[in-house]
Order: C-alpha cells, then sequence, then structure tokens
C-alpha cells in the first residue's frame, strides 16, 4: 500500500512539474532551431524636431536567414502613446485616415490612435517614393537577396513631444506578413543611429532612436500545411506520394484541371488572394517537393529536386528550399539553384538553402505547364557514413518558403532490392503468427 501510494505521490508530482512547465512556456515565445537569431528589426530613426512633433525614418529589416515577407506585404501597426496624428508620409501610407473632424483646415494623414502601416506599390510617383520603399511590401531574406532585406518610409508626426524627454513611444506593435504569426515586442531606446556622409568624411546621427524586435512563431501563425514531400529512387519502382489530404480542404477550393468552372472559380477567390485555390490532387497542397535518388556512382551519388506549383492562385516570387540532410556536408556540385549551407552547430553542416537564379526560375509560376522548377543535387560520398540502406539518402525535414513540409512515413520509403524478400518474409511470418494466435484463442474458447 504505502509503495502504491508513493508511486501516486511521484505521478501527482512529476503533472505539476509538466504543467508548470507548460504555463511557463510562452507560444508566442518563438525559437527557429535553423535560425535561432532570426527576426524581423523595426527601427525608429526621429530625425529633426518640428512645432508639434519630429520627422522620422522608420526601417524593417528582415534578418531571418530563409523566411521572406510575400505578397501581399507587411503591414505594420501600433498603438500611440498620447494624442499624435500622422501629418505626412512618404514611401507608405495608413490604411485609413480615421476620424480628422477635429481640424478645420491642414487635415492630417491619419488620426487613428491605431494606424496601420503598408508600404507603397511599385510604379508610385518619385516625389512619393524614399529609399528601399515602394516594393508592395515584399521583402527578402537575408540570404537570399541581402540588398532587398529591408522596406523603409517617412512619417511626420504631430501633437507628440518635440525633444528626447517629451516623446512618448508608441506601444503594442503588431506585424502581419501577410497573416499572423509574428510577436512584437516593447519599443526600447536604443544609442542613436549614425549615417556616413556620401564623401565618408562626416558622421551624423539621429536626435532619438528605438527599436522594437519581431520573431516569428509556428504557433501564432496557426497556417494549413502548404506543402508536402514525395520520394522516389533509381533501384526501386515504388514512387511514394505525398500522404492523402496533407494540407486539407477545409478554407480551399480544389479544382480540375479540366474543370469547366475554373475562371469563374478564380474570380471569385480574387477578392481573397491569401486564400489558395489548388488542383484537386490525393494531397491537396498548394506545393509538392519530390526528391528523386537518380544516380549511385562509386565516389558520388546524384540526387533531383523538383518543385511543383498546384495553386492556381499564386506566383511564388522569390520562393526557397530549406533541407536538411547529413551529406550536405559535402556538396560537389549543385544545377540550376543558388545553394547557401545555413547550419548553426559548429562543426556540423547537414542544412542547405536552396533557391531560384534570378530572371531564370526564381518565380514559380502558378498551376500550368511553367508551375515546376528542378535541379540536381551532386554529393560526394563519405565511406564511412553513405548508405542507401534504411532511407538515409531522403531528407530528414524540408522547408519551403519557411513552412515546414510534411514528410511521408519513414516505413513507406522506397527500399533496396536486396531488402524487398526480407520484408516480405517478415510479413508473412507476421501474418502465420496472426493467423496462429487467432486459431488457439478459438481452440481454447471450445474447450
Amino acid at each position: 500500500m504505502k509503495t502504491f501510494a508513493k508511486t501516486q505521490l511521484n505521478r501527482a508530482a512529476i503533472f505539476v512539474v509538466i504543467f508548470c512547465g507548460l504555463h511557463s512556456f510562452s507560444f508566442t515565445d518563438a525559437y527557429d532551431p535553423l535560425d535561432p537569431d532570426g527576426n524581423i528589426t523595426v527601427k525608429w530613426d526621429i530625425m529633426s524636431w518640428t512645432g508639434d512633433g519630429y520627422n522620422a525614418v522608420v526601417n524593417i529589416y528582415n534578418f531571418q536567414q530563409y523566411r521572406h515577407i510575400e505578397e501581399p506585404g507587411w503591414k505594420l501597426g501600433w498603438t500611440w502613446a498620447k494624442k499624435e496624428v500622422i501629418w505626412y508620409m512618404g514611401g507608405g501610407q495608413a490604411t485609413e485616415q480615421g476620424d480628422c473632424s477635429r481640424f478645420k483646415s491642414n487635415i492630417p494623414h491619419c488620426c487613428k490612435r491605431t494606424p496601420t502601416i503598408v508600404d507603397l506599390l511599385p510604379g508610385t510617383p518619385y516625389n512619393q517614393q524614399v529609399a528601399n520603399c515602394c516594393r508592395g511590401g515584399v521583402v527578402s531574406s537575408l540570404v537570399q537577396d541581402p540588398q532587398n532585406a529591408m522596406s523603409s518610409f517617412q512619417i511626420n508626426v504631430g501633437q507628440s513631444g518635440t525633444s528626447n524627454t517629451t516623446v512618448k513611444l508608441p506601444q503594442n506593435f503588431t506585424l502581419l506578413t501577410p497573416g499572423p504569426g509574428y510577436t512584437c515586442g516593447r519599443p526600447r531606446i536604443v544609442d542613436s543611429s549614425k549615417f556616413l556622409s556620401p564623401d565618408k568624411r562626416r558622421v551624423t546621427q539621429a536626435l532619438m532612436t528605438w527599436n522594437v524586435t519581431c520573431t516569428y512563431s509556428p504557433f501564432l501563425a496557426q497556417k494549413a500545411q502548404s506543402c508536402c514531400v514525395s520520394l522516389s529512387s533509381f533501384y526501386s519502382e515504388m514512387i511514394v506520394p505525398c500522404p492523402n489530404n496533407t494540407c486539407g480542404v477545409q478554407n480551399n477550393a480544389c479544382v480540375k484541371s479540366d474543370s469547366p468552372d475554373l475562371a469563374s472559380v478564380l474570380s471569385s477567390s480574387s477578392k481573397n488572394s491569401l486564400a489558395p485555390v489548388v488542383q484537386c490532387t490525393t494531397h491537396m497542397c498548394p506545393i509538392r517537393v519530390h526528391w528523386h535518388i537518380k544516380e549511385n556512382y562509386k565516389e558520388y551519388w546524384r540526387v533531383k529536386i523538383a518543385i511543383t506549383n498546384f495553386n492556381y492562385n499564386m506566383n511564388y516570387t522569390q520562393w526557397n528550399l530549406v533541407v536538411q540532410h547529413p551529406n550536405f556536408d559535402n556538396v560537389t556540385q549543385i544545377f540550376s539553384f543558388n545553394y547557401k549551407s545555413i547550419s548553426n552547430y559548429g562543426s556540423i553542416n547537414d542544412t542547405a538553402m536552396l533557391w531560384g537564379v534570378k530572371f531564370y526560375n526564381d518565380m514559380l509560376m502558378q498551376h500550368g505547364p511553367l508551375g515546376n522548377v528542378q535541379s540536381e543535387v551532386l554529393f560526394e560520398k563519405d565511406k564511412n557514413t553513405f548508405t542507401f540502406d534504411k532511407g538515409w539518402a531522403f531528407p530528414r525535414r524540408i522547408y519551403f518558403n519557411g513552412d515546414n513540409c510534411v514528410m511521408p512515413p519513414p516505413d513507406a520509403y522506397p527500399h533496396l532490392p536486396n531488402d524487398s524478400v526480407h520484408r516480405v518474409i517478415i510479413s508473412l511470418l507476421n501474418l502465420v503468427t496472426s493467423i496462429v494466435a487467432s486459431l488457439v484463442f478459438l481452440l481454447a474458447r471450445e474447450y
């Protein structure tokens, strides 16, 4: 009895520890093991004071290695500390003007206490542009295109403080990119930004600077699965497809490629560009990544990677793929894709980022004849680790545009020919065992 009570007490203690651990862990705290230092930082530089406020330059820096901001772009929001208004903006605009009825003349650009700012579109008149603006809110990842991994706008704020001691920092920053996923911390006053003149002979600095750091969390994003992985190999006739209904159809429209209603479905879906319209498949995913083991040489082996877009409603501009496989520490050549290692664990080099060549295959077109990009990877073998056995040659994880793709179950992977007989024998033995057990059970009931 004492042993039982002690066991129950231990179980209760473990439950309390787990329960407290869950409550101490915040799902808004984002941690990406492939990009532990990745974040989006909003820097707010006050450049000059005005009669009732200040002029500032706001920069949005993407410090994430592979996660970027796609169309329709970012939306940045906050809550004013007092009764501030936005008199003027350059390179961006507020989505709503708000109630400016208290102003008799010289109406502000925005009077809302909780403004939402968006980037201007390409082709904006030059007198409304600033540096690093007007890309429709699209921001590249740091590895893929560092020159376009930031976005900027200018803002003229009124009815605020006019000195470092009277300005109150905005609060409750939000970042949509598009959809949820990012949590922004509190603004933090930092050392004033410094700027080097074009002739590099003079340094000026902002009058006041604060930063806001936003981190991504898949728990907040709550996105349906958007991609899946299929597998095949030269040594097996088996093609392992994506798992059935991987991405679901709850919020998706499924259309057959030869459906006469395709045009009308696309027209109605254009009102919500975020909702994919996918081709009817067994997996129901907008994106499928196929990994095919193509060749086996004496000292090398070759893999073909193909990405197919089943989404009728979207072109994936600046797409990227992140792949984990232990042989990425010995890549010999990659054809028609860009490549960079993004490993973060010292000597371990098992993670690669792949993306398209500019003006060639950096855009993955919507479903159709051009909705496919592919490349081949040549690996050098390490005799101590290389094997085709037990699925070693297939990837451990694959991410498309930052989303974790669903892999087939490991027991479904293509197996070696000399392993197939072994599997059949095991299956037959299991079947015989089940039959014998059933007969024994029936005989026992009879007697």
